[in-house]
């Protein structure tokens, strides 16, 4: 979620109400994308709790804390989007909480990618001491840290409006988005300086990371040259992250052109920056990596096969022989 100050257009954009037959087509585009990616994000879910080859792998619970960090991000924005319509402004205090939410699993997502890119960093240049450091215990204790990391400045800055905001602000009703509850410009423009400094620390872990494997990689080894193409999409990912930070002037530009289409700009500004990034998640492990591929295949398609479960597979031959008269 983007603190992004000076939108000129933002008033505008409250004076301007879409018809109600395009509201009705962009909230069911919207929440028809939201369903369809957490339907997938959840059988990423459900493979990894259902086998014990992802549940007990450092780079799993890395990678399905993200998955379920992008279905939390994704479901919140899409809510906002859908009560931006239908009652236009919420109580104050219920959008603090849903926007607290929102962006600290905004916050989570570079961080969290940053965490997986040193792990892979761990496994491929430090092969022999991987298990002693990357352990099931340190990998929960790492995403803990991500939480409270991304936590400290947002609720900080709740803190700082508690104080400085009357009682009755809490109780009137505001159009649900950061500028129209963090007020002060000098606050905006405090976090947005701190998340470029927080994104450039994000970067320099990717560059290092992704700089150490290449070379790595130099030595033939099939391993070192998939982390390096998984650190690549994760630089990906953390692009379509700072999307956020370049949709003020894009938008300005596109309202230039194009004067009388301002809802619309927004609305795709709006599916670019929220829902087409978390399109990216199940592409770098859903598809690309061969386990969860073989498992995950049977949820998606609703099928259950002897290659899927081959525990109970087992088990049923097993209990059939037991069956069979001596």
């Amino acid at each position: 979620m983007n603190f992004s100050a000076g939108e000129s257009n933002f008033t505008v954009v409250l004076m301007q109400r879409d018809t109600f037959e395009t509201a009705l087509t962009k909230n069911i585009i919207v929440v028809a994308l939201c369903l369809s990616i957490n339907y997938i994000n959840s059988m990423l879910v459900h493979t990894f709790t259902k086998h014990q080859v992802f549940n007990t792998n450092p780079r799993y619970i890395l990678f399905i804390h993200l998955v379920v960090n992008d279905m939390l991000q994704l479901t919140l924005a899409c809510l906002l989007h859908v009560l931006s319509y239908i009652v236009y402004t919420l109580n104050t205090s219920l959008c603090c909480l849903l926007l607290v939410f929102l962006i600290i699993t905004s916050f989570n997502t570079p961080v969290n990618l940053a965490t997986m890119a040193i792990e892979r960093y761990i496994a491929v240049c430090n092969p022999l001491r991987h298990a002693q450091i990357c352990t099931i215990r340190r990998t929960y204790i790492a995403i803990s840290l991500i939480w409270v990391f991304t936590a400290i400045p947002i609720l900080s800055d709740v803190a700082i409006v508690l104080v400085t905001e009357p009682l009755s602000f809490f109780s009137s009703r505001i159009f649900c988005n950061p500028e129209g509850f963090f007020r002060y410009p000098s606050m905006i423009e405090r976090n947005n300086i701190s998340y470029y400094v927080f994104l450039s620390l994000m970067w320099l872990s990717l560059l290092y990371t992704y700089l150490s494997i290449m070379f790595a990689a130099r030595a033939a080894s099939g391993n070192a040259r998939k982390a390096r193409n998984t650190i690549l999409l994760h630089g990906l990912q953390l692009l379509l992250c700072m999307i956020s930070y370049v949709r003020v002037p894009v938008e300005v530009g596109l309202l230039y052109l194009f004067p009388t289409k301002l809802l619309e700009i927004r609305f795709a500004s709006y599916v670019i920056v929220h829902i087409i990034p978390r399109f990216v998640s199940p592409i770098v492990y859903g598809l690309r990596d061969q386990t969860f591929r073989k498992h995950l295949k049977g949820y998606l398609l609703c099928r259950v096969n002897a290659s899927t479960y081959p525990r109970n597979d087992t088990l049923f031959k097993i209990s059939s022989r037991k069956k069979r008269p001596l």
